[in-house]
């Protein structure tokens, strides 16, 4: 039975919100896009200045300097949880919303810039390394962004509709279950936070070594 109203919360919720997540949706890939289109205008001089770091972090790798994976942990959770908390406050409020608008074009833009920078300098090799050290806890990151984006836009619009169309509407009941959306999103974001702590360097390391000696 709990399942059963589990499955109906959400199948309403998507209902409810289904042209948002199409918008929030075709936004994030307008950054990605965006992002792959910025490496092909960088300079010559801006492609060896960036290549010339990711030079000194391959060779920090293969002379086996391992980063503190626990260290790690903590910094790529803090991020992670400072990102989607940022975004409940801007949520709470009517003047969040085009803030919460420019933060999902801005990460999709950075995910689009980092995967067409590795593509633009190694080709395959390129995609091979994006594909196994970027993608695998984007596949909870991005969602997650996406679902927190589109909760908070949401709410936000809800807000509006209270204070200056439907004044008195209740909305305690929508704080709280978008209060309860940040902390399950949150602990998605610890599974991915420990994928990009402890996994995803060593898979960087096996790729990179294969590169240096192919």
């Amino acid at each position: 039975m709990k399942q059963g109203r589990f499955g109906q919360t959400i199948q309403s919720h998507l209902r409810e919100n289904l042209s948002l997540y199409l918008f929030i949706i075709v936004l994030f890939t307008m950054g990605v896009s965006f992002g792959a289109i910025i490496v092909n205008s960088l300079s010559l001089s801006q492609k060896q200045e960036l290549t010339g770091y990711l030079g000194q972090f391959f060779q920090q790798l293969k002379g086996g300097i391992d980063v503190n994976p626990q260290s790690a942990f903590q910094h790529a959770l803090g991020d992670h949880l400072k990102y989607i908390g940022f975004m409940w406050i801007l949520g709470l409020s009517i003047i969040g919303l085009p803030v919460i608008l420019v933060m999902i074009f801005l990460k999709g833009l950075v995910i689009g810039f980092t995967v067409g920078f590795l593509v633009n300098q190694w080709n395959w090799n390129g995609l091979f390394l994006a594909g196994l050290s970027v993608l695998p806890q984007n596949l909870i990151v991005i969602p997650a962004v996406i679902i927190i984006g589109t909760a908070g836009i949401s709410f936000s619009l809800r807000l509006i509709r209270s204070r200056f169309l439907r004044r008195g509407e209740p909305i305690y009941h929508y704080f709280l279950r978008y209060s309860a959306l940040i902390v399950f999103v949150g602990v998605l974001l610890g599974v991915a936070s420990l994928f990009e702590a402890f996994v995803s360097p060593q898979i960087m390391k096996h790729i990179v070594l294969s590169m240096v000696n192919s």
